[in-house]
């Protein structure tokens, strides 16, 4: 009985000592492609890059568990990008900081025209001598002024009022537009396209060990420290390694299983020797 409790002993020493002394092995890059920190720009396939961010966060933790620490990151790039806009026949568009209306005549029309809208009211405002609200009559609209002798006229509205302005731009015609210059692109019945390039943002969130396309090109992150981003294209590099970690856990495990039942089975042994015998 001694020698099995010796043996399982000795066992349980072996495995207790492969498990003290076993350092896991560590994801590292050589060589990666991308090695930056916050606020660095990285070219990857001729596009450039900028890690916005890098942060650092706390997970889990709760009833007594302990947390985790997680790092991420943010990667942006701006690039230009052709938008387009409907100008909807009959509808009211601000150009130059006046109100235009959109006009297109006919089911095949290749042009528009935007007529000035004249503001009336404004007009009419300013006028001491005008009256604040047109006339309406049977044959038509006009506009009560009285001169300095007191004496009430009506003006029909075509000659009080100012004849609006009027712009025509056909397919291909440029124009300034919301504060940038837009081109016709097509023309229909129910309005008018028009394009125009404007600069627009595309982040990335990259996490710990992940798997990310970037312009092109597949990478795996990894962070070395709370402050520095490293990308890989040598994924299977990656691959190999992770595959070790999680055998190095497999064989560890496996080990305190066997310091554990060595212990216990010593302990049951002893604990045997000491049954008194019936005979």
């Amino acid at each position: 009985m001694a020698v099995f409790v010796a043996l399982f002993l000795g066992v349980a020493g072996v495995a207790g000592a492969l498990t003290a002394t076993a350092e896991s092995p560590e994801i590292a890059f050589e060589n990666p492609e991308i090695d930056a920190s916050q606020n660095e720009s990285i070219e990857v396939g001729g596009e450039t890059w900028l890690v916005a961010d890098i942060s650092e966060t706390e997970e889990g933790g709760g009833h007594g568990g302990g947390a985790t620490t997680v790092v991420t990151a943010t990667l942006e790039r701006e690039y230009t990008a052709e938008t387009s806009e409907t100008l909807a026949n009959g509808s009211t568009v601000s150009v130059d900081d006046r109100e235009w209306r959109v006009e297109i005549a006919g089911e095949n029309a290749t042009e528009f025209t935007l007529v000035e809208v004249i503001d009336r009211q404004a007009i009419l405002g300013a006028d001491d001598d005008a009256e604040n609200e047109t006339v309406t009559l049977d044959d038509g609209e006009y506009v009560a002024v009285t001169d300095e002798n007191g004496d009430r006229t009506l003006v029909p509205v075509e000659e009080y009022f100012p004849a609006p302005e009027e712009r025509t731009y056909a397919t291909g015609e440029t124009f300034d537009y919301g504060g940038q210059t837009v081109t016709v692109d097509d023309v229909t019945a129910g309005g008018a396209v028009v394009v125009y390039e404007t600069t627009q943002t595309e982040s990335v969130e990259v996490s710990q060990h992940s798997e990310l396309t970037l312009s092109g090109t597949d990478f795996v992150a990894h962070f070395p420290d709370a402050s520095t981003l490293q990308m890989t294209t040598d994924i299977e590099s990656y691959e190999a390694q992770a595959a070790e970690i999680d055998r190095f856990h497999q064989y560890n495990s496996g080990l305190s299983r066997v310091l554990v039942l060595s212990v216990l089975s010593s302990i049951m042994l002893a604990g045997m020797a000491f049954i008194p015998s019936r005979y």
